[in-house]
């Protein structure tokens, strides 16, 4: 049900996901990786069965207009509400329950935080681009809550979004399945996001870098315009650079216990 970050690779991408199988092969590359683990599709798949809604959701999915509003919304509230209701069982918990006491073993820490992210099998196809279209959650702190925002991953795969974008590209829901990542958390100064060729262009020349204060969650939700940097891959020199006001930062917020956006 659960794999260490250092046991997957792009070959584990129907277990573990696009984002779970390139965090394994960047430990391969030997580049430096906060610890962690991925929830597999398994266990997905076995949540579903376990907890009896697999049918009422795929009966919810085969009655949606996907060109009413308020019937994508109605039925992805009704799918959020069977998996924010439905109980984790034995195996399945047991298993993140071990993977979560190892994280926090090995990084010294009791009730270490981590983040809790969403890893499609279908983030990154050549046809279509589903990647951002399910949830991460920051700064989740001990094993209840960890199990809790796991499932809140799960559901977001039917988010109204998910759901119609699905529809639209031909795209059959049972074939789209979630692994969740667990990982410890970087109580980050600053982070941001790089490209290892100009997301524009395409140009595979450049690497494009944007970064602001913080946690990356407000670079990759677009909420700031960030620093840029180009650096070209050539000569090996910075072919852009762009420093930018940035007026709000995403941090954790010790006395509300949660991560909030504050002023910068």
């Amino acid at each position: 049900y659960i794999l260490d970050f250092e046991q997957v690779n792009k070959a584990s991408l129907p277990a573990v996901g696009g984002k779970n199988a390139s965090l394994g092969e960047l430990i391969t590359a030997g580049i430096r990786v906060p610890p962690g683990f991925a929830i597999t599709t398994d266990s997905y798949l076995s949540f579903l069965t376990q907890a009896g809604i697999k049918d009422k959701v795929f009966k919810l999915l085969s009655d949606v207009n996907p060109d009413d509003v308020a019937s994508l919304d109605g039925a992805s509230a009704e799918i959020q509400k069977l998996f924010s209701e439905a109980l984790m069982l034995g195996d399945i918990e047991e298993a993140i329950r071990e993977g979560y006491r190892c994280l926090c073993d090995k990084c010294g820490v009791k009730g270490i935080p981590v983040a809790v992210r969403s890893s499609a099998t279908a983030e990154d196809l050549p046809t279509a681009s589903f990647a951002g279209q399910q949830d991460t959650y920051l700064w989740i702190e001990g094993f209840d809550q960890v199990i809790r925002n796991v499932q809140k991953c799960w559901a977001s795969l039917f988010t109204s979004r998910a759901i119609s974008y699905r529809i639209k590209n031909n795209f059959p829901h049972e074939k789209v399945l979630i692994s969740v990542g667990v990982q410890k958390m970087v109580n980050s100064r600053t982070a941001g996001v790089m490209f290892t060729l100009d997301p524009v262009n395409g140009d595979p020349s450049k690497i494009v870098i944007e970064g602001n204060w913080g946690l990356g969650e407000t670079v990759v939700a677009g909420k700031v315009n960030p620093d840029k940097f180009v650096v070209d891959k050539i000569i090996f020199e910075i072919s852009e650079k762009t420093v930018s006001h940035k007026h709000v930062e995403c941090i954790f917020d010790p006395q509300k216990g949660e991560v909030v956006e504050a002023e910068v």
